[in-house]
């Protein structure tokens, strides 16, 4: 039977800032628009936090029972590591969709825009579906695409919609440069796990572009974060206060670039995590000013 510990670490908290940040740019563009509110805000961040917990869960199961992690080079899996059964890990992530699912059908209800409540349902779905079911699009190399789509524009966006009843670009711009460092967290944790997913079949886009191209999206995805901004700088100059998150990129950056491999990047994830939750702090304040 796996040990306290051992959820909290097939939770992957490193893989947190992921869910804050979003919700921290997100209410920063709502305050923008004179609508930002502590108690949407708070039941948005439930979630994100939920739906993040929920889906490393999921993939930590259908990765573990799919034998994706027999060699595993990365943080601890429950499933993998037969520290856990299958069934409970499995229930483990429903139980954070349901959460997840709870705090969304509270907040729909608050802003009284209940066809939210497909767009959760589609998260949820995107969440399962990206390691489990029959044709898992993580395994296809599409793994990038969810990222950008659900931690980036539609959790930027939604934050702001449910607080303020509409998106600005400058929402949008926060959103697209959210989504790039959230891509930017899964691009370092695939190229850390390209030789194991090669050999298990799962390709992912790492597998596909090769180490050499993955580095250079990495740091084309960390330089994307600062250009979406480009539009909204002189309606929005306080948006500049992002460069002070720039010093955190150097590390991860240099780490990559210089030709780490396997448990030599596990430092690069929670770098990046950090270098985006810092984004999205500094971010929410600057649009909220």
């Amino acid at each position: 039977m796996a040990t306290v510990g051992q959820w909290l670490a097939g939770a992957r908290p490193r893989t947190l800032p992921a869910a804050l940040a979003p919700v921290a740019a997100g209410t920063g563009a709502a305050a923008a628009l004179h609508g930002a509110g502590a108690l949407r805000a708070a039941l948005a961040l439930v979630v994100a936090l939920a739906l993040q917990v929920g889906v490393n869960y999921a993939n930590d199961y259908s990765d573990g029972i799919r034998g994706t992690d027999a060699r595993r080079v990365g943080p601890f899996r429950l499933t993998g590591s037969g520290a856990a059964r299958p069934g409970a890990v499995r229930a483990a992530a429903f139980a954070a969709f349901a959460l997840a699912g709870l705090a969304g059908i509270l907040l729909a209800g608050l802003c009284g825009a209940w066809w939210l409540l497909a767009v959760g349902a589609a998260c949820i779905a995107a969440a399962w579906c990206y390691t489990g079911g029959r044709r898992p699009y993580g395994y296809a190399g599409l793994g990038e695409v969810f990222v950008f789509v659900f931690f980036g524009l539609v959790a930027v966006a939604g934050t702001t919609y449910t607080q303020a009843g509409r998106v600005s670009l400058a929402a949008l711009c926060a959103a697209t440069g959210i989504g790039a460092l959230a891509c930017a967290i899964l691009v370092a944790n695939n190229l850390r796990d390209l030789p194991t997913d090669a050999a298990a079949g799962k390709r992912t886009l790492a597998v596909r572009l090769g180490p050499a191209r993955t580095r250079s999206l990495y740091a084309g995805l960390l330089a994307a974060a600062w250009l979406a901004l480009g539009p909204v700088v002189p309606s929005h100059p306080w948006t500049l206060l992002t460069l002070l998150a720039l010093p955190l990129a150097a590390g991860p950056l240099r780490t990559v670039r210089a030709g780490a491999q396997g448990l030599d990047l596990l430092p690069v994830l929670g770098a990046t995590g950090r270098l985006e939750l810092a984004y999205g702090l500094l971010l929410g304040v600057a649009l909220a000013l």
